[in-house]
């Protein structure tokens, strides 16, 4: 199980502010029970915050700094606003109503990727849906749903899509079950939109598209849909997604995310290749 835990804030700033005071910590040799003294507070407390699993306090930053003998103005000042971005709600908190806590984890990880690999066995991925199929989705997965609550849930859809054409996008790499393209929601022509949206997307810079195809048998990721983020950080590792009924797994470890990422590797080499995944869309969209 990841370190990874919900929060205010962004948690990929909290894991990385996290990481840096405990190098800084570390180059000192400074235990962390004289850290939690120096900030009035207890060992597990610096545990907590070299691990990203709590917001930080601008002040227990600062003295922090001091103490690990960190003088220089830039590198106090860049850590400093390292804190208060990490502090800052991004904008999927105005949606907290909606979302599980589990779930705004996901979305401030994706928000700060700068790769994301996902697996799809089911449902088109979340970036690449229609407003159309999207509503269908959410509204067979929770039929008792309001019709306004359902519509406040497809524009946080497609809010989340803007980031794929943002200055800061992430390369997307889908790879598609193709049931997941043969599985009818909303009617043939909410998937033929569907369909040709895919169609548009595999042209979009930064976005690649594959289809595993069904005579293709067994395969390496037959245990199900899964997601890996990676980020722009180096200090970062990448993290692996795994969304179920009601909760979610977030892996950093590198023995799981080695093996998730060589089944990614497998599903990309045995799946169709980005051309002939779009002429198996174009035959999909003519049929429907």
């Amino acid at each position: 199980m990841s370190a990874i835990q919900p929060g205010g804030g962004s948690m990929v700033r909290r894991i990385l502010l996290g990481s840096q005071l405990r190098r800084l910590r570390e180059s000192k040799g400074i235990t962390r029970e004289d850290a939690g003294y120096s900030i009035r507070g207890s060992e597990s407390k610096i545990s907590r915050m070299e691990l990203g699993r709590v917001s930080f306090k601008e002040r227990d930053v600062a003295d922090l700094l001091t103490l690990y003998g960190v003088t220089d103005e830039t590198e106090r000042a860049a850590l400093l606003g390292l804190a208060r971005e990490a502090n800052a709600a991004g904008w999927w908190h105005s949606y907290s109503d909606l979302l599980p806590s589990w779930f705004q984890t996901y979305v401030g990880l994706e928000e700060a990727a700068s790769l994301i690999r996902t697996y799809e066995v089911q449902f088109v991925p979340g970036l690449l849906q229609t407003e159309d199929y999207a509503r269908t989705v959410i509204q067979f997965g929770q039929p008792s749903t309001p019709p306004e609550v359902v519509e406040r849930r497809v524009a946080l859809r497609m809010q989340r899509q803007k980031l794929l054409v943002s200055e800061r996008a992430p390369k997307l790499w889908a790879v598609i079950d193709e049931a997941a393209l043969r599985r009818t929601f909303g009617g043939r022509e909410v998937m033929r939109g569907q369909i040709e949206r895919l169609i548009e997307a595999a042209d979009q810079p930064g976005v690649t598209i594959q289809v595993m195809p069904f005579h293709f048998g067994g395969h390496s990721a037959e245990g199900g849909a899964f997601s890996i983020l990676r980020f722009p950080e180096q200090d970062l590792p990448d993290v692996v997604y795994l969304e179920q009924l009601t909760s979610a797994l977030y892996l950093d470890k590198r023995e799981d995310v080695d093996q998730y990422s060589q089944a990614m590797e497998r599903l990309c080499v045995d799946s169709l290749q980005p051309d002939h995944a779009v002429k198996l869309l174009h035959r999909i969209a003519k049929e429907l």
